[in-house]
């Protein structure tokens, strides 16, 4: 991938001393030349990965989210770079939770990831079409479902939540529901256990979903173009356990 480095960059600073009258100004010089600042991939960049390489970019971008290393951007030059073409590495489906930062999440920046979400991180057609896009179309090389812990979607699903079109929505959540019996112990969001177990198991029931209702993806796996893979975001230490 191709880098460059950010200049050095002055800041100037008004202190105010105790007595809350206002001192001299300060420039204060930051060296910013030894960060390492990714820019926005080509077509040639993206078709010389493999899916393998972007499992291990996303993997790796998350470890540098949880020590909170990371990557320096410049993203008014990103957003320039980005305007006429895309060339993602991935494509995630994930929750519509303001707890889960998914570009953050992996250390990723403009022009990286498509993100796809929906409370639940359930699969329909629109989802699929996404995917496809992404994957056929636009050559993202790795399709990833990740759920999350303490998910209000699959509370909801659990108890049985009747509300508007949340009733409707939640039905994509009750297979998953169904089919966790490991778990010992009340079956309510109040076990959080229970509730871990049938986030995973919507998250592999999504994965399911994907290749027996998309000849597309299912063609692109078999001749290993792309690859598809499940996770879960644990919110109390933002690490993603890959399923």
């Amino acid at each position: 991938m191709r880098k460059q480095f950010v200049t050095i960059v002055s800041l100037c600073a008004l202190s105010f001393n105790l007595s809350g009258q206002e001192s001299e100004s300060t420039t204060i010089e930051i060296d910013k030349s030894q960060i390492l600042v990714e820019s926005v991939l080509t077509k040639e960049e993206q078709e010389a990965l493999t899916p393998n390489e972007v499992f291990e970019s996303l993997r790796s971008g998350n470890e540098r989210f949880v020590r909170s290393d990371l990557t320096a951007r410049d993203h008014s030059v990103q957003i320039r770079e980005s305007v006429r073409a895309q060339y993602p590495k991935a494509i995630v489906l994930s929750c519509v939770d303001s707890r889960v930062p998914v570009e953050d999440v992996f250390d990723k920046g403009i022009g990286d990831i498509f993100v796809a979400r929906v409370a639940g991180n359930f699969i329909n057609s629109d989802i699929l079409g996404s995917m496809e896009f992404a994957t056929k179309v636009a050559g993202a090389k790795l399709i990833l479902v990740m759920g999350h812990e303490n998910c209000g979607a699959i509370h909801a699903a659990i108890d049985g939540a009747k509300l508007g079109n949340i009733t409707g929505m939640l039905e994509n959540l009750r297979p998953a529901v169904a089919m966790s019996t490991v778990t010992e112990g009340p079956r309510t969001s109040s076990n959080r256990l229970f509730v871990h177990e049938v986030s995973e198991n919507n998250v592999r029931n999504a994965l399911k979903k994907i290749v027996a209702d998309s000849p597309i993806i299912k063609e692109m796996l078999e001749k290993k173009e792309i690859d598809l893979k499940g996770a879960v975001y644990d919110m109390d230490t933002g690490v993603v356990n890959f399923l």
